[in-house]
């Protein structure tokens, strides 16, 4: 009887730095897909969003939540705005990461108070939401960070929209330059945005002509800011290098964003 032998079948050589490269544009194509499609990260430069977000803390901002357009893109290119593709509407509360409509290569970091449609007010220092006031409960004192480093003590709230969803806000002056506004109606595909550092925030309460945000667009959406990786304290930067790493605030890696 004859056998017949099943040999295996020869293995091929590698194509070199033909194939190495393929591999790694495979990788790089898949990260830049990944960036574009799931989340990406950010960093907090300012104290706007204080106390909820720190200066200098990593954000993760997820991108399918709001769908899909041109903002969604890791890299900002020139391209026709053609609205969003699986679009929703953000929710009250949500804290969302945008291209700032005065320069699309800035993302900005902002909470969203008003929807289309909504009627936006501040009153001595209070939001109102279509007349209702946002509940807000004292919740101490607390030193709110500049950007040079330095920090003042400013008073923490507890602020409650009307659909329940809660956060910390600071206010560190009883009459601000902002804290009294005339009464705006969010218009179709525009959301309002303010920071949680009250007094010291340019958002939808300063037009985009002065520096602000004015109504935001919602196809200029990035995503919705839903993790810190990671933070450190930028006023390390003064001090000896190898102080450096006692500025990393470990108890806000890997946290979650209210």
């Amino acid at each position: 009887m004859s056998v017949e032998k099943v040999t295996a079948p020869a293995k091929r050589k590698s194509s070199g730095w033909g194939g190495q490269i393929a591999q790694l544009a495979g990788i790089v194509a898949a990260v830049f897909i990944a960036k574009g499609a799931l989340a990406e990260p950010f960093y907090v430069p300012s104290g706007s969003m204080e106390p909820t977000l720190l200066i200098g803390d990593a954000l993760l901002a997820s991108k399918f939540p709001y769908g899909y357009g041109t903002s969604s893109l890791p890299i900002q290119i020139s391209l026709p705005e053609s609205g969003r593709v699986f679009a929703e509407t953000p929710k009250l509360g949500d804290v969302v990461v945008f291209r700032w409509p005065g320069d699309r290569s800035q993302a900005w970091v902002k909470r969203v108070v008003g929807l289309p449609g909504d009627r936006i007010q501040m009153r001595q220092g209070q939001l109102f939401i279509n007349d209702r006031p946002a509940e807000l409960k004292p919740d101490g004192v607390g030193a709110a960070e500049d950007d040079h480093g330095g920090s003042e003590p400013a008073y923490r709230y507890v602020e409650t929209l009307p659909n329940g969803v809660s956060h910390l806000i600071f206010k560190m002056r009883d009459s601000g330059p902002l804290d009294n506004t005339p009464e705006v109606t969010v218009p179709a595909g525009h959301l309002f945005v303010l920071g949680d550092n009250r007094d010291n925030s340019a958002d939808s309460r300063v037009p985009l002509r002065s520096g602000g945000v004015g109504l935001l667009p919602i196809d200029n959406l990035i995503g919705r800011a839903d993790a810190v990786l990671g933070s450190w304290d930028l006023g390390m930067r003064g001090q000896p290098v190898w102080t450096w790493l006692s500025g990393f605030r470990l108890a806000r890696f890997f946290t979650a964003v209210h």
